[in-house]
C-alpha cells in the first residue's frame, strides 16, 4: 500500500478535489493542514528539492504580495517567508517516498502513486 502525505487546505477546492481523487483510488493520505501546522523552513527546502522547483514556483502571488513577499526575493528569504506565512504556499502537495507533486491541476497529485 502506498503511503501518501498531503499538505492540504480544506477550504481550497483544488485541495479537496486532490484528496477525493486519492481516496477514490483507495488511498487515505496522512493529511497535514499546513495552515494550522505549517512546515518549517527545512521542511519547505526538502519539499522544493523533491518537487525540483525553485521557491518562487511554490509561491501564491496574491497572498505573498499581501505579506510583503515577491518572486524577486532570494530563495532563502522566500522559504523563510513561506514558513512564517504558510498561506503563501501553493497547494495541495502530495508526497510519497521520494516523490512529490504539486496538485495544480489536482490530478497531478496522482503522479506520486
Amino acid at each position: 500500500m502506498t503511503t501518501v502525505t498531503l499538505y492540504h487546505n480544506p477550504r481550497c477546492r483544488t485541495s479537496r478535489t486532490a484528496l477525493d481523487m486519492l481516496r477514490k483510488r483507495g488511498i487515505e493520505p496522512t493529511i497535514i493542514e499546513y495552515l494550522s501546522t505549517p512546515p518549517t523552513a527545512p521542511e519547505i527546502k526538502r519539499i522544493l528539492k523533491m518537487l525540483d522547483i525553485p521557491a518562487k514556483e511554490l509561491l501564491r502571488v496574491k497572498e505573498a504580495r499581501a505579506v510583503g513577499l515577491s518572486k524577486e526575493m532570494s530563495e532563502d528569504k522566500l522559504i523563510a517567508g513561506m514558513a512564517k506565512h504558510p498561506i503563501t504556499i501553493e497547494r495541495p502537495i502530495a508526497i510519497s517516498g521520494r516523490k512529490a507533486a504539486l496538485g495544480r491541476p489536482a490530478e497531478k497529485v496522482l503522479e506520486v502513486l
